[in-house]
């Protein structure tokens, strides 16, 4: 307590101290408890002692009605769950956050408390919240103050004013301890501060820096091969060996440690599909893709929408309802990219993201892994070759029909990357286009549906062109594994090409074709590819022209007329079989 002092303004040392870190001066006792927050990082208040009743401070849990008028002039109620400083009969101080309007210091103020606590954390700011009160007390408070600053603080408090103001300390400091708090020591190896550093750090080094930070070391173990390190009040901070190591590599110097990695006893455990995962994400890079990541959390609409199980995990706190499940598809958040491009006037994007989806499979919960690709339309025809197209029929059709194509490339070339037979069939999901889709079969397994999205789709999200999708199935794929890369030499003597066109239905896909070929058993067979598709002119409606281009080859030998005539003759005969027409 300070009697007789003078209230006024301070110094114009300490106001523009305080101007500096944009604090407004008010008089030298206010400005005094200011300063010391900024000098010791402790907060500490001044009370009018004439305006505490019964001459008592009391701490507190609030009654629930009670009111207190803060320093910003307005009156708070409290409750119970408040934790007050009080006179005899009221609330004077919401407890580390603010302090109240009735024993504010004024220029009437002749007598002073000065008052420095430590107060919980967790009860500061659960105050601050419910009140909607952040301070500069309450900011350092609830990260946790310096336990045995307080009388510091107050005696820093005291010398300020009076030096400012003069008057006289009334008795001695009243320090009322309920509980010391006492950081628990820490062992430091020497050892380890050598394999973490990477130095030869003698004993006496770290002894050294360790003191000047405040820290007290007591030796132990053998040829004082650890200390047991305490820790100063101050330096909440530090809990742990290596928070001390941190520090003492902090003192000592970074520029003064070789750059040497810390030794390390185990062993490097690569991921059992790495280099899966690494093929996959070089090939569409190498495709122009860029790589992306979306939330994982996505509304219902979209998890019933674009996931064929009905069980989901759902949020129990979600941030809205348009991110309340755990993503069952990855398809949602790629569309969500896609839009988020298009609308910022990127018309060509292509993106790839590789993760996990989550769902419910017989009451456990699954983190399958998936891959999606997606692209604008735009950018598929922009990588299409020029002059290389399949269909050449006319009409808007045959232009998606062919960017569709071209999309079915580039999931064509990241399967390459796996061992097996490729093949398609026409079985997708009802979100994409039911002409302009397809799902992928590696040695029969489905690995990948892909295509273009309903329009439906494109409409509901407002997406400004058509987009291409594909997702892959990465466990299925995975357990197929990757194709090994085997030399082949070329061929000594000449191939033999020979076209085939007919006209089929619509049903009739190229893989039914390519299979009753190769069910023929023709060893020299080395190719078998569509070169042109037409549709309109005078093929009927429901049906195709496609050009069908073969090659024979032997490794042995050149090949005879009569051989090739007989083997196109079986083609043809099995083609015919399907339903098909050889045109003239």
């Amino acid at each position: 307590m300070i009697h007789g002092t003078t209230i006024k303004p301070s110094s114009e040392k300490i106001a523009r101290r305080l101007r500096l870190l944009d604090q407004r001066p008010i008089s030298n006792a206010v400005d005094a408890t200011n300063y010391v927050l900024w000098e010791m990082g402790k907060p500490t208040h001044v009370f009018d002692m004439d305006l505490l009743e019964g001459g008592q401070i009391i701490v507190r849990k609030a009654r629930d009605g009670e009111t207190l008028k803060t320093l910003d002039g307005v009156e708070r109620k409290l409750s119970s769950e408040d934790l007050v400083v009080c006179d005899a009969n009221k609330p004077v101080g919401l407890a580390g956050v603010m302090g109240g309007y009735d024993t504010m210091i004024t220029e009437k103020t002749r007598n002073i408390v000065i008052e420095s606590a430590w107060w919980d954390p967790g009860i500061v700011r659960r105050m601050s919240r419910r009140h909607g009160l952040h301070t500069d007390a309450s900011h350092r408070f609830e990260r946790g103050a310096d336990f045995e600053s307080t009388v510091p603080s107050c005696d820093r408090v005291a010398q300020m004013i009076l030096e400012s103001g003069g008057g006289e300390l009334a008795g001695e400091v009243v320090d009322v301890v309920s509980m010391r708090m006492d950081l628990a020591p820490i062992v430091l190896r020497v050892a380890e501060v050598r394999r973490i550093l990477g130095g030869s750090l003698e004993r006496g080094v770290i002894f050294r820096l360790l003191k000047r930070l405040g820290f007290t070391l007591i030796p132990e173990g053998q040829d004082d091969a650890q200390f047991r390190v305490h820790i100063p009040s101050w330096r909440l901070d530090v809990e742990r060996e290596i928070d001390v190591i941190e520090e003492i590599a902090r003192l000592h110097g970074y520029d003064k440690f070789e750059n040497t990695l810390p030794a390390y006893s185990g062993a490097v455990v690569e991921l059992p599909h790495a280099a899966m995962d690494a093929a996959f994400r070089q090939r569409s890079l190498a495709l122009g893709y860029n790589e992306a990541l979306s939330l994982t959390f996505i509304s219902h609409a979209d998890a019933e929408k674009f996931s064929s199980s009905s069980r989901v995990l759902e949020l129990e706190n979600p941030l809205s309802e348009e991110a309340s499940v755990m993503r069952t598809s990855l398809a949602p958040g790629m569309l969500d990219m896609l839009a988020w491009n298009l609308n910022r006037d990127v018309a060509d994007a292509r993106l790839f993201e590789i993760g996990s989806i989550y769902e419910l499979s017989e009451g456990e919960r699954r983190e399958p892994r998936r891959a999606c690709l997606g692209a604008t339309a735009a950018a598929v025809r922009e990588s299409l070759p020029l002059g290389s197209a399949l269909d050449v029929s006319k009409g808007e059709h045959a232009a998606a029909a062919e960017t569709f194509r071209g999309f079915k490339g580039d999931v064509e070339n990241l399967l390459a990357a796996f061992a097996g037979c490729i093949s398609y069939d026409r079985d997708t999901q009802d979100y994409f286009h039911p002409g302009r889709s397809a799902r992928a079969l590696v040695n029969g397994v489905a690995v990948a549906q892909f295509g273009q999205i309903h329009p439906a789709v494109v409409a509901s999200r407002k997406l400004r062109q058509d987009v291409f999708l594909a997702e892959f199935d990465l466990e299925r794929l995975y357990e197929i594994g990757l194709r090994r890369v085997k030399f082949s030499a070329l061929g000594k003597y000449p191939g033999v090409e020979r076209d085939f066109s007919f006209v089929v239905g619509n049903e009739l896909s190229f893989e039914q074709m390519r299979k009753a070929v190769a069910d023929l058993g023709i060893a020299e067979l080395r190719e078998f590819r569509p070169v042109e598709i037409f549709r309109g002119g005078s093929i009927p409606a429901g049906k195709y022209s496609v050009l069908l281009r073969v090659r024979f080859q032997s490794a042995d030998r050149t090949l005879r007329e009569d051989e090739v005539a007989q083997w196109s003759g079986k083609i043809v005969a099995a083609l015919t079989g399907l339903g098909g027409v050889q045109r003239a």
